[in-house]
């Protein structure tokens, strides 16, 4: 994983996880799109539908990845220990 810094697990992302089967990780600011993708879908060997990025008041970047529904997202974020 070198463009995840670390997973957010707020009410907010947890309710996304649950409701559009989507993770929220920041990652390296200088991290592109298809980096993030292509380092989520080998690390936890799913396939991602869609990244969205945004650039937080405080600098760190924020990504929003959307899981191929063929992967739950709650499967991912049990690996990483959120749940």
């Amino acid at each position: 994983m070198e463009t995840i810094i670390h997973p957010l697990s707020t009410e907010k992302s947890i309710r996304m996880m649950e409701s559009e089967n989507m993770l929220v990780f920041i990652v390296k600011k200088s991290s592109k799109k298809a980096e993030i993708k292509k380092d989520i879908e080998e690390t936890f060997k799913v396939k991602v539908d869609d990244v969205r990025t945004a650039i937080l008041p405080d600098g760190r970047k924020k990504a929003y990845v959307k899981i191929n529904k063929a992967n739950p997202a709650i499967d991912v974020a049990t690996q990483l220990g959120m749940i």
